[in-house]
């Protein structure tokens, strides 16, 4: 008969076990999310990568940002986040400006500027002269970014975005694409809180993943 304590501990063990891979597959395919008939390559190395596809035209977008940088901070160890901006047709300026920005290293500064600026302000910034005056106004250097804004990076950069969001069949924003495989969104999932719940198991599966491969 086995003592108490060793008892105990098995049956904490049992449970771990059992209780991991239903977390893992506690969502459903089709439902909430959608699996990439191609799975796409990531930026982030080793992590995992979760990756907001969003326009800063777009309210969702907007409503949306607190509770994404809310998020962000619990991410687990081994995963990483980015953003890929909507840059076709009438997007491209706010594509340009987000990469340019980042390209000076001040992404923190105009990212929730420019943001406020669309939708609180309710200001028109859709040319780059605009956007270029914009910049000045929260701080950054316009010549500087200007020169940004134009530079083969940028274009590199605007290039690959528009590319990567036809590629990830993006049809409505905003939407999640956890590593280069998943694609769902809030209105996929239903809502905010089911849709936090669904990025985070696919999340921990892909990490799973990970460590099973690794220990192999």
């Amino acid at each position: 008969m086995l003592r108490p304590l060793r008892a105990s501990v098995l049956v904490c063990l049992l449970a771990v076990v059992l209780f991991i891979p239903l977390q893992l597959w506690a969502v459903d395919e089709g439902i909430d999310y959608s699996t990439l008939k191609v799975a796409q390559p990531t930026e982030t190395g080793d992590q995992v990568e979760v990756l907001e596809v969003f326009w800063y035209s777009c309210p969702h977008c907007w409503h949306l940002e607190p509770m994404m940088q809310s998020w962000v901070a619990t991410l687990p160890a081994g995963a990483a986040f980015r953003r890929l901006p909507g840059a076709e047709g009438r997007l491209e300026p706010h594509a340009r400006a987000h990469y340019a920005a980042e390209l000076m290293g001040k992404l923190n500064v105009l990212h929730p500027a420019l943001f406020k600026a669309i939708h609180e302000d309710k200001r028109a910034l859709w040319t780059e002269d605009a956007l270029v005056e914009f910049a000045g106004q929260i701080g950054l250097d316009e010549r500087e970014f200007r020169e940004a804004f134009n530079s083969f990076a940028v274009d590199a950069k605007v290039r690959k975005a528009q590319d990567m969001s036809r590629r990830y069949g993006i049809d409505g924003v905003p939407a999640v694409i956890v590593n280069g495989k998943y694609r769902t969104s809030p209105s996929q999932a239903g809502d905010q809180d089911r849709f936090i719940e669904v990025m985070n198991t696919l999340v921990a599966r892909e990490l799973a993943a990970k460590g099973a491969a690794a220990g192999q």
